[in-house]
């Protein structure tokens, strides 16, 4: 070889090189973080919504594993495990993280300002401190809300519509479920609906699974003639156990989503939370494209569901009216 071609060679190879590092870079594999409040098992109702997302994302081009690498973080109804599985997928920089609930952002949006979050469910992200406004997120965070005060007098209204004479009703409420005016604002809502139906309210809280028989207790003791679960991550994840008390005490129940008529509770009225996560995994595509959270309002939702469960109204010997089940979404027989 002479030496002008072996010059050529290693000055081509050396132009190469930095080319072709710069393409390994450019598709480098994206890594997310998904956080979820729940339990990585079937039995919470949380892993459902989870699975919605990922499924979206493979619709949309992305396969795990091949494309896209995803680390699921439980907190397994702790929030100090949340915070601590926040921390963790910050310090392992990771690409973004998808929040599952209010909880769960919060606890992202406090470990980092940098890494941008996608939240799916959030109650009220702007009382929550999440964002500046719905319109202008303003920072790190976007995502879909589930309404959460706002929904919550239309499902006053519509138990008093399948249970006759309903004149006391117990709200199953986790008061630290979401910040301090998010949980105000529910209150608000459902106090002046009860105060225009002339029914009698009886707040029951709940902030684990092992309060659950005790609240039962109370409703039963003070004779409620139903009962309404307010919105919660920890209540959603056991929607079971409160679907197995209500048929024990035979109370007729209202639901904040559909998993708890799925599981053979009375009724309920709210977004399609599968739905809310499959639309919130564009968002994240976007992002990975991207495009910044400032830059995506936070979305509404403007579809809601309600699912009346027949075989369990018969045996807690309720009639519904031909009305209402025209005006269900879905009706379990």
């Amino acid at each position: 070889m002479q030496r002008r071609e072996f010059i050529t060679l290693v000055g081509g190879a050396a132009v190469a090189w930095p080319l072709s590092a710069r393409a390994q870079q450019a598709t480098k594999m994206p890594r997310i973080g998904v956080l979820t409040p729940g339990r990585p098992d079937n039995s919470d109702a949380t892993l459902r919504t989870v699975n919605a997302f990922i499924a979206r994302l493979r619709e949309l081009g992305y396969t795990e594993g091949q494309n896209i690498a995803i680390e699921r973080k439980f907190g397994e109804g702790d929030a100090d495990r949340l915070h601590r599985l926040a921390t963790e997928l910050v310090e392992r920089q990771v690409d973004a993280i998808v929040a599952l609930s209010t909880p769960a952002a919060r606890a992202a949006k406090q470990a980092t300002t940098t890494i941008p979050i996608v939240a799916i469910g959030m109650a009220d992200p702007v009382e929550d401190d999440l964002v500046a406004s719905l319109a202008r997120p303003g920072g790190n965070v976007t995502g879909t809300t589930f309404l959460g005060p706002e929904l919550v007098a239309k499902r006053l209204q519509l138990l008093r519509e399948i249970v006759p004479g309903l004149s006391h009703v117990a709200v199953l409420w986790h008061p630290r479920a979401y910040g301090d005016r998010t949980m105000a604002g529910m209150v608000k809502e459902i106090e002046g609906a009860a105060q225009s139906l002339g029914t009698k309210l009886q707040f029951v809280p709940a902030a684990g699974l092992d309060d659950l028989a005790g609240a039962f207790s109370a409703m039963t003791r003070e004779r409620a003639d139903a009962f309404i679960v307010f919105p919660s991550p920890m209540l959603f994840g056991i929607y079971p156990r409160i679907v197995s008390l209500a048929a024990s005490n035979r109370l007729p129940g209202m639901y904040a989503a559909r998993e708890g008529v799925d599981l053979g509770g009375l009724v309920s009225y709210g977004v399609n939370l599968p739905d809310l996560s499959r639309g919130t995994a564009i968002y994240l595509e976007k992002i990975l494209k991207g495009a910044k959270p400032t830059e995506l309002p936070v979305q509404q939702p403007t579809t809601f569901e309600l699912v009346i469960n027949l075989k369990t109204a018969r045996q807690l010997g309720l009639t519904v009216s031909r009305e209402f089940l025209l005006i269900a979404d879905d009706v379990i027989e």
